[in-house]
């Protein structure tokens, strides 16, 4: 494998992009025969072919997968590199590429606009998707740092722990559920639990919180696919639903939702930034990484608002008595 070369690697990630070797070489600003060449030379070297071609285009076979996180992962080192000697000039400036499980759209804005008030020629691209994709991003080198409630074991990471994650049950504020305390897990199963897909980080959190009656959330449960979804549901009475209570500070406030009194409610996760191990770190993911550890956790919604004084005393109590999670 002495003999690759980056551009082999690119026409590799061309390919990959657009399915097709024409398109691949347009982007590349090279001829098709070109671009064919370098991936048989490739092909050659690794000794095993990287593409098949299927009716929807040119398909990675193993080896390919394997060149292509290699490709990816000098991509990340050589723009690494390109920040580090920038910073050696001086100039504060690079690109971060960050990945946001869906829960975390709800706050990752105010933490870019404050990370570029410190550093505004530091470019953030912010991609959101559920768990499962965000890992997988990670994991491809196609992300940076990533928001997440819990960090991948798949593969090697540094985890930065930044802020409290409280997930709570909400009800429409005239649901039965709404005037009683200390609900237990028995009386929440007789009602319909709207729940997030599989690859939530959510949704496994609820799994583990009705670990003793498995067949009863399966037989309790509704399915949705995002957090609006799942607030418009309960809004329109379809249901309960366990949800992240940095999603819902502006329904509670409004009104139109409550946090109900749940017993070993709610369930305290932990925000962390993440990144591969291994991978070289530029100087703008130290700088917004240090931004997160020094001022993440004030750019989190406020989790007393959604508490009224004269409501849910239980749930507030242990939300308050828990690492400061209320604000003075």
């Amino acid at each position: 494998m002495r003999n690759l070369t980056l551009r082999q690697l690119r026409s590799v990630q061309a390919i990959v992009r657009h399915r097709t070797i024409a398109a691949a070489a347009r982007q590349l600003g090279l001829t098709a025969p070109a671009v064919t060449l370098q991936i048989k030379q490739l092909e050659d070297d690794v000794g095993l072919p990287l593409f098949t071609r299927t009716n929807d285009g040119m398909r990675l076979t193993a080896a390919g997968s394997a060149v292509l996180n290699a490709a990816n992962a000098v991509e990340t080192s050589l723009r690494a590199l390109g920040d580090e000697v920038g910073a050696i000039k001086g100039v504060r400036s690079g690109t971060i590429r960050l990945g946001a499980v869906s829960t975390a759209k709800y706050f990752a804005p105010r933490l870019i606009a404050a990370f570029r008030q410190s550093f505004p020629d530091i470019e953030i691209k912010l991609t959101v998707g559920n768990r499962l994709a965000i890992i997988a991003d990670l994991k491809a080198y196609q992300s940076d740092i990533a928001l997440m409630g819990r960090p991948p074991v798949e593969f090697p990471v540094t985890s930065t722990f930044f802020g409290d994650h409280p997930l709570v049950m909400i009800a429409p504020p005239d649901h039965p559920l709404a005037r009683e305390r200390d609900i237990s897990r028995e009386r929440l199963l007789e009602e319909t639990i709207i729940i997030r897909e599989p690859g939530s980080g959510t949704r496994s959190s609820l799994e583990i919180f009705f670990a003793a009656y498995p067949d009863g959330l399966e037989a309790a449960s509704a399915e949705m696919g995002s957090n609006e979804t799942i607030k418009q549901a309960v809004m329109a009475g379809l249901g309960i639903a366990f949800i992240s209570a940095h999603t819902i500070a502006f329904e509670v406030e409004m009104g139109r939702l409550v946090i109900l009194d749940v017993a070993d409610m709610p369930i305290r996760r932990k925000w962390y930034g993440v990144s591969r191990r291994e991978r070289m770190t530029a100087p703008a993911e130290l700088a917004f990484m240090d931004f997160l550890v020094q001022r993440g956790a004030r750019h989190l919604p406020l989790i007393d608002r959604l508490y009224p004084p004269d409501s849910l005393s239980g749930a507030k109590e242990r939300l308050s008595t828990d690492d400061g999670l209320l604000s003075p």
